[in-house]
């Protein structure tokens, strides 16, 4: 049976009524696909335009479309069928269910930051622990000036981000283990986009910014102390409570740059899994 195909003119990403005046790209064009969607009260199995048609109209490239239709397919609201296109598969009930619940795609990306502040708890509870035992006196000594940096970056008034990445790869370097060093460069570019969000958060709030400097102050001295169990312990307890200061986040931090920046996270994380989509140019 031949599916019917979406035929309606896409709003203008910036001027339409309702346009969203922050986050990224790619979730500006779903949130618009999706109230399009919405207004014209498409039936499930309907297909939509193609790729080039969306990425000409937004005036975006069409990787900025794949990225919108993969959030989109992730809520279950579209799905991909190879060689015949993307088509809506969710009820209109279903989709004011989504809207009523708040920003879903929100809300998925900060999942998907608890998920990797989990992987990270057991990588860098394993590298403390190794570099406590291994580490030359060289390497403890670039991983306290790792640190020092963290510190000298803020005063500053910048966000510690590449220093607090600096920091947690020297002491997995410390491990004299180049595996680890490659392991956690698998994770390089979602890592570091986790570590903007949760540097973002910690900013707002003393409280977090003096515990996020403690916990770091307890890895350092369980390392120079050469005591594994203790540099395992408190690593864990650093992304333990980096998942907690995520979960206290208010909805404001959401709602603007915090909300932007998980966002992103998670459109790397499904472009990445799918590990299909090459950069194109607009």
């Amino acid at each position: 049976m031949k599916q019917a195909a979406m035929k309606f003119s896409l709003p203008d990403l910036d001027t339409a009524p309702g346009s969203f005046a922050s986050g990224t790209l790619a979730s500006r064009v779903a949130d618009k696909l999706l109230r399009q969607i919405r207004s014209d009260g498409l039936k499930p199995g309907t297909r939509l335009p193609s790729e080039q048609s969306m990425a000409s109209h937004f005036g975006v490239s069409r990787t900025v479309v794949r990225e919108a239709i993969a959030l989109l397919k992730a809520d279950g609201i579209l799905s991909a069928r190879k060689g015949s296109g993307t088509f809506f598969c969710q009820t209109e009930s279903n989709a004011a269910d989504r809207e009523n619940s708040g920003d879903a795609l929100t809300e998925q990306s900060v999942q998907s930051l608890l998920n990797l502040i989990e992987v990270r708890r057991g990588l860098e509870s394993e590298t403390a622990a190794l570099a406590a035992v291994r580490r030359t006196p060289g390497q403890l000594a670039e991983i306290e000036h790792a640190l020092r940096r963290i510190e000298e970056a803020v005063a500053t008034g910048v966000s510690g981000v590449e220093e607090d990445v600096h920091f947690h790869l020297s002491i997995a370097e410390a491990t004299g283990n180049p595996y680890w060093v490659k392991f956690l460069g698998m994770f390089g570019h979602a890592t570091r986009s986790a570590i903007k969000v949760t540097r973002a958060n910690e900013a707002r709030r003393e409280d977090f910014s003096r515990q996020v400097r403690s916990e770091h102050e307890k890895i350092v001295s369980a390392i120079a102390a050469g005591d594994p169990e203790q540099a395992r312990l408190a690593a864990a307890e650093h992304m333990l409570q980096a998942a907690a200061r995520v979960r206290q986040a208010d909805h404001e931090f959401w709602r603007g740059d915090g909300g932007e920046l998980a966002r992103k996270l998670v459109q790397d994380s499904l472009i990445s899994s799918a590990g299909k989509v090459s950069p194109e140019k607009p």
